[in-house]
């Protein structure tokens, strides 16, 4: 019993600490004025909706936040239909490390479903790249992320 508890307790800090670095990554995104903005549940549900319209497929875990190009309400599902060639949708990945503006040394994992809405939606998906300890970002499309990788390990995760 207490090695399964012991197994457990250091993945459950990892996942912690994970995600107070995704919301100060959030963070450094929304203060940084570059129209990012991140969504509600109604207003993800708006998005997931309004893509599917346009047969674009959006899957709402493969996103964390959105970039808008001009004011637009998310909580008004026709506006947001009329203007989604305003709005970006992007994925976070971020590191609380110090890194270099080109990312190398980076190792960062990639889900199915991120790659998938990725190539689904191609310039309307980026992937912002945060570094918190520095208050940095870089936005990067599918294409310009896959010419930067030095190397490619697919992997399988699975969840009991």
């Amino acid at each position: 019993m207490d090695q399964e508890i012991g197994a457990v307790v250091p993945h459950v800090l990892g996942e912690t600490s994970r995600n107070q670095t995704a919301k100060r990554a959030a963070e450094v995104l929304v203060r940084s004025d570059a129209g990012f903005v991140v969504p509600t549940a109604k207003q993800k549900r708006i998005l997931l909706v309004e893509f599917a319209k346009r047969n674009l497929v959006l899957y709402g875990k493969a996103f964390d936040i959105v970039k808008l190009e001009a004011p637009i309400d998310l909580n008004n599902d026709s506006e947001v239909g009329r203007n989604l060639d305003k709005i970006r949708i992007c994925e976070i990945k971020s590191s609380g490390k110090k890194l270099p503006m080109d990312l190398k040394g980076y190792f960062f994992a990639l889900t199915a479903a991120e790659l998938l809405v990725a190539q689904n939606l191609k310039d309307r998906f980026k992937f912002i790249f945060v570094n918190t300890a520095a208050g940095t970002f870089v936005e990067l499309s599918l294409q310009e992320l896959l010419g930067k990788a030095r190397g490619i390990y697919p992997t399988w995760s699975i969840m009991f």
